[in-house]
């Protein structure tokens, strides 16, 4: 078993240094069209009832943990948080023939105190893998005021630079370009850069 140290809890103001995503409003439609109250969102999603409030007015910009529990505790996808919604009702998207191209740099992006992720293939929803890309800002584990964590599997590739991936149950482990790792994305991970610019990794969660 791993003997790092535990990730340490603080209640740093940290987020308040990113700028904020308009995405308040989506989380709120997005609440309000399940007929959930801020106290029933909070017991689904796992979030403080402060904290969707504050996402919900665009007073904080939530880490990539944060959005993670949001998308589950609602039950849509990452990439419907950062999409308008069209008049139809969500519905499942058939099996077959769908396509998406994201041309170089026209992600959505969403900027978080340690990460600045790049969301992939936004087009379509109830995809059965979110792809991502990020860039790496941070150079120190005492950045991270939690794990992250959330559901399902998540392959990683190095696409310039190196990183430390940390994982709960293993030893640290330094990735560099052209490596890759497949965990369990409910074990709590983070990374951070290692090298003298920012590094960029492909994420795809499954």
């Amino acid at each position: 078993m791993s003997t790092q140290p535990q990730m340490k809890i603080t209640n740093n103001n940290v987020e308040a240094t990113v700028q904020p995503l308009a995405l308040g409003k989506r989380v709120k439609d997005l609440r309000l069209a399940q007929n959930l109250t801020l106290e029933q969102a909070s017991q689904l999603t796992g979030l403080a009832r402060s904290t969707l409030s504050k996402i919900e007015n665009d007073q904080i910009s939530p880490t990539f943990a944060a959005v993670s529990k949001l998308a589950q505790g609602l039950g849509i996808d990452l990439p419907q948080l950062f999409t308008e919604p069209k008049n139809e009702k969500l519905k499942p998207a058939p099996s077959a023939g769908r396509r998406d191209i994201t041309r170089a740099s026209t992600g959505k992006i969403h900027p978080t105190p340690t990460y600045e992720h790049e969301l992939l293939a936004t087009q379509l929803s109830n995809k059965k893998m979110v792809p991502f890309k990020t860039r790496v800002h941070t150079r120190d584990w005492n950045d991270y005021t939690d794990w992250v964590r959330h559901e399902g599997e998540e392959f990683l590739y190095v696409l310039s630079g190196s990183i430390i991936l940390y994982t709960e149950f293993y030893e640290p482990i330094e990735l560099t370009q052209g490596d890759s790792a497949y965990y369990d994305c409910e074990m709590g991970h983070a990374l951070i850069s290692t090298s003298k610019s920012d590094a960029e990794v492909l994420w795809v969660t499954a």
